[in-house]
């Protein structure tokens, strides 16, 4: 049980929570223990046991579990990762069972490798429900989901939250015992229910049980002050908090609720995770708290049903957020491709800006198993591409998933680093070797920052919210306009970051020359505030169609652009129509603006044809085929402002086009963006990608050869060391096979 003061804080804390999010600053410094030790492990907990189950100590645990951690400590990881599990380690309210912890740590310690503990709560032990029979997790259907271990009890119960935060506080005291303890993961791969599939109940969403339906309240008298306050956003007449529910259903009125709703999600799933590192902050504030995600955000959607977690607000509530992944995780058809690898890697990294760094919850270790579904095998090659590729965006840790294939279950047999009888892979060599050379560079690692970029793309969840319950909306529109706008500049070697919607009024495009607004359907009026300086301040912005159509009420702008931005880009929305594949000519040649564009130049759009009608000092540069203007430019202050009649980036995001492509590139020239390093001699239609790690006293450089063929390329750099060989090579001149990749510390 908790100690009696520390109980206090942690109620504090949740009462705090329960009332509304803001009453606590975000952004306080974040402790950053063991600044000069880059954790690279793999997942493993005693024996051949799953995670989250665990294995039962016998008589031979000792020998064998020793055994497997000299064999990780020998493929050159530094760290393991362990997890510990409600069911298994509180078997009675307050009689814990930390055995298989205790021994883990302590022969991990023998064999000289640091810890990093995984929590899991999800699988909840059966005495949560009997004690507390109203935590159930409740559908919008009215229904209430048992639990068959998984998904638990409810956190926003008061009672299982209690408990919850016990088991947090009671695990730290075990664990800080041990001097070889590093840190914590504390939630894997958030969600409000985890591990089930509820197909019984269409559309299924949560948590409508009481004590969600309370925080929820709370949140939005927090937000509106009064019930009036609530009523004239939601055109209801509530006259009393208890009746206020969250929506089950769209209708045609206001969707004010359905945005609110979903919005209060996020912040929840934020505020759950900053209570769980109080948590073992509370006993050892020294220690790391970490998370991950199922997979980056830009994937994901906050209208899921099940709750999916905003990367940002995440990376607030903890020492460090970062990601699951798992290219190749089952169905082959949908491995991800090197352009998704790429762009949730640096969506990760945009993510975590505000920490200098991510971590990588699980690395995917072998082949994807569901049920009869086999995915590809996975290779010692992917290992090296997606452990590179992580390291050069800055991730602070990688921990690979899992050691042992798993051994019960629908994924039996999948997912394992070595092979179930204990024998060696090529790809657990491989990766291990990667991990023998982090561990040796440490500080490179830990203290690298990749190169600031002068190129984003606006993420805007909020682009989600149109139309609410009935939004009707693209599937993957929003994923596919970042990827159109993000490829490009991937493959000219450009840096290029994303913002998320929220940090534009915080200042956060100070640095950027250029920033592009894909799909910004609705906004905030200090969003668009913010734009107005940037473009003002000398800056270049691209929008696209519909920008600033709804509020971030779901309410129309009298005027599209929305928030006073047609006086910016001095133009107005005029006739629309919908249209699947949409032209764009250009009409008029502005070499200041697009140098290396010529009139006649087509690119595509989608989804909509928006005719733009210019206000006096707004030039017209390209039409639809009907004579209508499709792209405009305007000065505005010291800048410029690009307006976009369709959605190009997505229909480039859905299907790559070299004319489109051209287009954007030509504006980061236009803004005066340059390639992070200049490299000659790569021929047409080959791709080296080149990334740079600065971490002051040293700096890396990676260079990942994409091409079907060998590709010799003249940098900028005299030579370096290569981190592989530990042999001085000269950089002045490279070849490099097809896929091979090198990386190098500078001299």
């Amino acid at each position: 049980m908790l100690r009696p003061a520390l109980l206090v804080l942690l109620v504090a804390s949740s009462v705090a929570a329960l009332t509304g999010f803001r009453t606590r600053a975000q952004s306080e410094p974040a402790s950053r223990p063991g600044s000069e030790f880059f954790p690279f492990s793999v997942w493993y907990s005693g024996g051949k046991a799953r995670a989250p189950m665990l294995e039962t100590i016998d008589a031979t645990s000792r020998e064998r579990w020793k055994r497997d951690l000299e064999q990780i400590k020998q493929q050159g990881f530094n760290t393991v990762r362990t997890w510990i599990e409600w069911t298994a380690c509180e078997p009675r309210p307050g009689q814990y069972n930390f055995d298989n912890l205790k021994l883990l740590s302590e022969l991990a310690q023998e064999v000289g490798l640091k810890v990093i503990v995984q929590v899991y709560v999800d699988s909840a032990p059966d005495w949560v429900g009997l004690q507390f029979p109203d935590a159930h997790f409740v559908a919008q259907s009215g229904e209430k989901i048992p639990s068959q271990s998984a998904p638990g009890y409810c956190f926003d119960h008061s009672g299982v939250r209690e408990r919850i935060l016990s088991f947090y506080q009671e695990a730290a005291k075990v664990a800080t015992r041990y001097p070889n303890f590093y840190g914590w993961d504390l939630w894997s791969e958030p969600h409000i229910i985890n591990w089930v599939i509820i197909d019984f109940i269409p559309n299924a969403t949560f948590c409508y049980c009481p004590s969600s339906m309370q925080r929820f309240r709370g949140w939005l008298e927090k937000k509106y002050g009064t019930i009036q306050g609530l009523n004239t956003a939601w055109y209801r007449r509530f006259e009393d908090w208890k009746q206020v529910e969250p929506p089950r259903f769209g209708t045609i009125l206001s969707y004010t609720d359905f945005i609110d709703w979903r919005f209060f999600i996020q912040e929840k799933l934020a505020e759950d995770l900053k209570l769980r590192s109080q948590a073992v902050k509370s006993v050892d504030p020294t220690k790391v708290t970490t998370s991950h995600a199922a997979v980056p955000c830009l994937f994901t959607s906050p209208l899921w049903g099940v709750g999916a977690p905003d990367d940002w607000l995440m990376t607030e509530s903890a020492d460090y957020f970062g990601t699951s992944m798992y290219p190749k995780h089952s169905f082959p058809k949908s491995h991800w491709d090197l352009q998704r690898l790429s762009v949730l890697m640096d969506f990760a990294r945009s993510a975590g800006r505000s920490r200098n760094g991510f971590y990588v919850g699980e690395l995917q270790a072998g082949m994807g198993i569901r049920g009869t579904v086999v995915g590809n095998p996975v290779t010692a090659e992917d290992h090296r591409l997606w452990a590179w590729g992580l390291l050069s965006r800055g991730a602070r840790a990688i921990n690979v998933y899992a050691y042992y294939p798993m051994n019960s279950g629908y994924e039996a047999g999948g997912y394992g680093l070595i092979n179930l009888d204990g024998t060696l892979t090529e790809r657990s060599k491989a990766i291990g070797q990667i991990a023998r050379v982090a561990g040796k560079n440490s500080r490179l690692f830990v203290k690298g920052m990749p190169p600031k970029a002068e190129v984003a793309a606006v993420y805007n969840p909020l682009s989600f919210m149109v139309g609410g319950e009935q939004h009707l909306s693209e599937a993957g529109a929003v994923r596919d306009s970042e990827i159109g706008i993000y490829r490009p500049f991937w493959q000219s070697n450009v840096p290029i970051d994303f913002v998320h919607l929220r940090d534009l009024e915080k200042g956060a495009l100070k640095q950027y020359k250029l920033v592009f607004v894909p799909y910004p359907l609705m906004f905030r009026e200090s969003a668009a505030r913010a734009l107005k300086d940037f473009v003002t301040g000398g800056g270049t912005l691209v929008v696209e169609a519909r920008c600033g159509w709804n509020d971030d009420r779901g309410y129309s702008q009298d005027i599209v652009p929305g928030f006073g931005l047609d006086q910016i880009f001095k133009v107005r929305e005029g006739r629309l129509q919908m249209q699947e594949k949409i032209e764009i000519r250009f009409k008029a040649v502005d070499e200041r603006l697009l140098p290396g564009i010529s009139a006649g130049l087509t690119i595509n759009g989608k989804g909509i044809t928006e005719e733009l009608l210019p206000y006096e000092g707004a030039r017209v540069l390209a039409t639809f085929p009907n004579g209508q203007a499709a792209i405009t430019v305007a000065e505005s202050g010291r800048g410029r402002a690009v307006a976009m009649g369709s959605f190009v980036a997505m229909a480039n995001g859905q299907e790559q086009h070299q004319p489109t492509e051209q287009f954007l590139l030509a504006l980061a020239r236009g803004a005066g963006v340059k390639p992070l390093v200049e490299v000659k001699g790569v021929p047409p239609g080959a791709f080296l990608e080149v990334r740079t790690l600065d971490a002051g006293d040293q700096k890396a450089l990676f260079l990942f050869n994409h091409s079907a063929e060998s590709v010799t390329a003249q940098l900028p750099y005299a030579g370096g060391v290569n981190l592989e060989t530990e042999k001085e090579e000269s950089l002045s001149s490279v070849a490099l096979k097809p896929g091979e990749i090198r990386v190098y510390r500078l001299k």
